[in-house]
């Protein structure tokens, strides 16, 4: 069976590749149908990483948000025609103390192979989680950041002590959002600040108990653990007013990816007794946990709606360069492609 892989050759510029795929394997195909289009994506297509990690990893088709329809299963987990998510983590060993999302053998769709920017997808089904049929599926097309903020969550009621009176999150964007949105969900009556920089932005968050600018905080705002959403140039200032805000022995979780180094106050880390970790990806649980969230909650997708932006119908190579040049304007949100291959 013949597939088209829409590879990225070079920063801005999309070829198509010809591949195979062995219908005589227990694979399961799929075919995309939504695909969202991630911060990192655009680090690749704009040529933002260092030259020489574009040397290894190109040529690569992007994208690892994306959910799809199954078109064949030998192995009978899944029917033709179901809607799934696909789990662009991938494992090649087991470990009984690190997570498949930390192993560093374990390889990652659109950062170091294929993407789904695809005709089909073959996957093993272990990689892939039942979707309900009824879902806003431009919701459901970026499932892969929200079982990030999931994960991150998950890690932080294991890590930080029970005092969680008060719970601040710093970024007013896609991150911090989805963050905001499952931390209350999942821990209702506590109360969640959210910090930001874009007042329009911090309108959006009207489940939190408060809301501030950075630039003005009362003095009297204490908080006993936070997570950090801001990531890029702003890392270090958003860790470093955490640190200035929080109670002494809270919890950071850290989701914000920086490409530098990030220098952070340690006096203060030491002398309060902090923790600080950090969460990235995510693995098969994740988004099993994600999913029952969407079903035993349905309002979360009324909320991730809020951050849908641009959705662009995507039938050639001319459609995904729309696709990522709207997603660069973009303000805030998530742009969608609707993928008609």
């Amino acid at each position: 069976m013949i597939n088209t892989v829409y590879q990225l050759v070079a920063p801005r510029r999309f070829e198509i590749k010809y591949s195979d795929i062995d219908l005589n394997n227990n694979k399961v195909i799929v075919r995309p149908t939504y695909l969202s289009i991630c911060n990192a994506d655009q680090r690749y297509y704009q040529g933002l990483r260092d030259a020489e990690i574009l040397r290894k990893k190109l040529p690569m088709a992007l994208i690892h948000e994306a959910i799809g329809e199954v078109v064949r299963d030998p192995s009978g987990n899944f029917k033709t025609g179901e809607l799934v998510v696909m789990v662009p983590n991938t494992p090649v060993e087991e470990d009984d103390i690190i997570a498949e999302n930390y192993l560093r053998s374990s390889k990652f769709r659109a950062s170091g192979f294929d993407g789904f920017m695809q005709e089909y997808v073959e996957i093993t089904p272990d990689r892939l989680v039942r979707l309900p049929q009824d879902i806003d599926r431009t919701v459901a097309a970026f499932t892969e950041i929200v079982s990030v903020s999931v994960h991150a969550i998950g890690r932080f009621d294991k890590i930080a002590h029970k005092r969680r009176n008060v719970i601040g999150i710093w970024g007013d964007g896609n991150l911090g959002y989805i963050t905001a949105v499952f931390f209350k969900t999942m821990f209702p009556e506590t109360k969640l600040y959210i910090f930001g920089v874009n007042p329009d932005k911090l309108q959006d968050f009207t489940f939190a108990d408060a809301t501030f600018t950075v630039e003005h905080i009362p003095e009297d705002v204490k908080i006993d653990h936070a997570f950090e959403c801001v990531g890029g140039a702003g890392s270090g200032k958003a860790i470093n007013q955490i640190i200035d805000y929080i109670n002494p022995e809270g919890t950071i979780s850290i989701l914000g990816v920086s490409e530098y180094p990030v220098p952070i106050n340690t006096r203060m880390v030491l002398e309060k007794g902090l923790r600080i970790f950090g969460s990235s990806r995510s693995g098969v649980a994740d988004f099993e946990k994600t999913v029952a969230l969407y079903k035993s909650n349905p309002e979360i997708i009324n909320y991730l709606s809020n951050i849908v932006g641009a959705v662009v119908p995507v039938r050639t190579i001319e459609d995904m360069k729309k696709a990522f040049e709207m997603d660069i304007q973009k303000a805030f949100g998530k742009t969608i492609m609707m993928w008609d291959k």
